[in-house]
């Protein structure tokens, strides 16, 4: 697995992706009335803007990344980053007990993976983890049209949004796109284009 290309923009920035929270992760917030006591996965945190969200609803937190880096700037960027417990490692070398979250987040993860059957792999290990009831929030790029100027180096593994969607085909599909993010990021400011996958979905 490597990082997406961010870990210049890491060590160029203080908090590369800011501390407001994802719209998916805003929108969960909509459709679950209390947080407190709830086990949430924040799988490929990056600097932990969706974790510190959801712990500061009470929620208890476990944000994993591969960048060191990144969770150092998390750590730094939120005063109550003790809030979340956070762990430096490899999504594809861990694995959780069965029905044992809440909440799992895969927000910018699944194309940041080496190969389809990656993929494949830590869906399979998140869902297994996910208790009945449970939500996802999948968001990724996806094969429709990618822009990488900005992210050099960096080869996506790059799926169909239907083949992702189909991951959550036997889970209740609450929300659902593929529409095109514009933006530019802080370290070079060149502005490009993702096609983006959005999911959120509940296991039945």
């Amino acid at each position: 697995m490597n990082n997406g290309g961010y870990e210049h923009g890491y060590r160029s920035c203080r908090c590369f992706w800011g501390t407001e929270p994802g719209s998916l992760v805003i929108r969960l917030a909509t459709l679950i009335d209390n947080f407190h006591g709830l086990s949430v996965l924040d799988a490929g945190c990056g600097e932990g803007k969706n974790a510190v969200f959801l712990a500061r609803r009470g929620a208890n937190v476990s944000a994993i990344d591969v960048s060191s880096t990144a969770i150092d700037n998390g750590r730094r960027a939120f005063h109550d980053s003790d809030l979340v417990t956070w762990r430096v490692a490899d999504i594809l070398d861990l694995s959780f007990p069965d029905r044992s979250f809440d909440v799992v987040l895969a927000y910018g993860l699944f194309h940041c993976l080496s190969c389809g059957s990656d993929i494949d792999h830590v869906v399979n290990t998140l869902q297994r983890a996910t208790r009945e009831g449970g939500f996802h929030i999948i968001c990724c790029f996806n094969s429709r049209y990618q822009e990488l100027n900005a992210h050099p180096g960096f080869e996506p593994t790059l799926l169909p949004h239907q083949t992702i969607c189909d991951y959550y085909q036997r889970w209740d599909v609450l929300h659902s796109t593929d529409t095109d993010l514009v933006e530019s990021h802080p370290h070079n400011q060149i502005r490009h284009c993702h096609s983006m996958t959005r999911i959120i979905a509940r296991r039945s």
